[in-house]
């Protein structure tokens, strides 16, 4: 039989340099890339995609079967479409705009109300995805600074950069952490609490109050007085009802000892279209608007997640995660601490580059492997990566899809912002947050 593995290693690393080299067209490539694999595993049955002991069909059949359920984790993607319709929904209602007038209203003094106003972005961002808490965000931040007469680049840094940061903290956050819980088996409530100790929510938070503490040494002092503004006018508050539900429920449905696999997805999914009906029928906004509203939310990051699932289950199945582990192994020389700190900040280095969704696709199971033949517990070196890509994705302007939203809003309002100008506050966050996270998270899980 025909040992396929470094054909299926090649096609990987072919889609991940044309994803990384032409990033609008990511979706092509890893939809390609999964197609040769299928074809590859059909032409040459059982090379890929081996039936376990006892299966009946065809291979060419096991190997169209396991590439659109077993590596295809649709659970995922019905949480992420339904979230995202919720999200959306959330924008468009306005609370959070009345949420931010009221935070300013009950600061002190301006400068303090910035640096609430950056921790309730982080906080949003937990449930809400990244780019759409900069998109709601960015008009207050812009508001204030006007009133100010302040320039708006380190605010707008702000919001992206806490809006990263949280992304990772919850399952329905942000893509890695949706990754993250279907390859680990992790639930609603394990991203809070995990085998009896405090799990990755805890751990980011630790870098959110690092960042909060390394902003306030930028606004603290910018004004003394109180602003007042006029409160937002909320259209509804329906939408906050439906993310509050979605985030019990989901809490709720983690303690339902149930096999049914996808029933968090359905739940999630469900929410998001009941929302659009609340949209189209009772407040009554047209057809148009409904569609429009459809298709702005990010399609493209599902077909990109569906293609890479596939390439990366086609790895998995060759066994070529378990060979770099092994390479990693030798690396660390055996030090558990080598092994942590070569996972961090690899991770930060690479994700202040490229999009850190195939990244941590393709690391997670050999961060897991690495820690298990090491006799650790796989969630060291798991959370490592998490916390490492998530917030390696601040380093940069161009680490994170939120990070050119808030370029793009800068360079609007005529304040374009260069490369090094975004490094001299991207780099030294970077750096203390996730020492911070990464601090505590040894001392729990080491």
């Amino acid at each position: 039989m025909i040992n396929v593995k470094w054909i299926v290693l090649g096609i990987a690393l072919l889609m991940y340099a044309l994803v990384i080299a032409f990033q609008e067209k990511k979706v092509f490539f890893t939809t390609g890339a999964a197609v040769l694999v299928l074809l590859l595993g059909t032409i040459l049955p059982g090379a890929i995609f081996r039936p376990p002991v006892g299966y009946s069909g065809t291979y060419r059949l096991y190997a169209l079967l396991y590439s659109l359920t077993d590596s295809v984790n649709w659970n995922v993607l019905m949480i992420y479409i339904g979230s995202m319709v919720i999200a959306a929904l959330f924008i468009y209602s306005k609370v959070p705009a009345r949420i931010a007038d009221a935070i300013v209203a009950g600061c002190s003094n301006t400068g303090v109300a910035i640096v609430a106003i950056l921790a309730m972005t982080g906080i949003i961002s937990i449930f809400v995805e990244n780019v759409a808490t900069v998109l709601v965000m960015a008009p207050i931040a812009l508001a204030l600074c006007k009133k100010l007469k302040l320039s708006p680049v380190n605010f707008m840094v702000g919001l992206s950069v806490m809006s990263n940061l949280e992304g990772t903290a919850t399952l329905v956050g942000d893509p890695p952490s949706m990754i993250f819980a279907s390859y680990a088996g992790y639930n609603f409530n394990d991203f809070f609490f995990h085998d009896g100790r405090l799990s990755i929510f805890f751990i980011v938070q630790t870098g959110m109050l690092a960042g909060c503490i390394f902003f306030y040494a930028f606004f603290a002092k910018v004004g003394k007085n109180k602003l007042d503004f006029d409160k937002t006018q909320v259209i509804s508050w329906l939408p906050f009802v439906l993310l509050l539900t979605m985030i019990f429920g989901l809490a709720a449905i983690s303690f339902i000892p149930t096999e049914a696999k996808y029933l968090s997805g359905l739940f999630v999914f469900s929410l998001g279209m009941i929302g659009l009906l609340w949209y189209k029928l009772i407040q009554k906004n047209s057809r148009k608007d409904t569609l429009e509203m459809i298709k702005g939310l990010d399609w493209e990051t599902i077909g990109f997640l569906i293609g890479i699932f596939i390439v990366i289950g086609a790895i998995q199945q060759t066994g070529l995660l378990e060979d770099f582990a092994r390479f990693l192994a030798g690396l660390t020389g055996g030090s558990k601490l080598a092994g942590f700190f070569i996972i961090l900040l690899v991770s930060v280095v690479i994700s202040g580059f490229v999009d850190n969704v195939p990244y941590i696709i393709a690391m997670l199971p050999v961060a897991a492997t690495l820690a298990t033949n090491m006799g650790l517990k796989a969630e060291l070196y798991m959370f490592a990566l998490l916390i490492g890509s998530c917030l390696g994705g601040n380093l940069t302007p161009f680490g994170a899809s939120a990070n050119i939203v808030s370029m793009g809003i800068l360079k609007k309002e005529g304040y374009p912002m260069s490369f090094a100008g975004w490094l001299k506050l991207g780099v030294p966050f970077t750096l203390i947050t996730t020492a911070a996270a990464g601090v505590v998270l040894w001392l729990l899980w080491a």
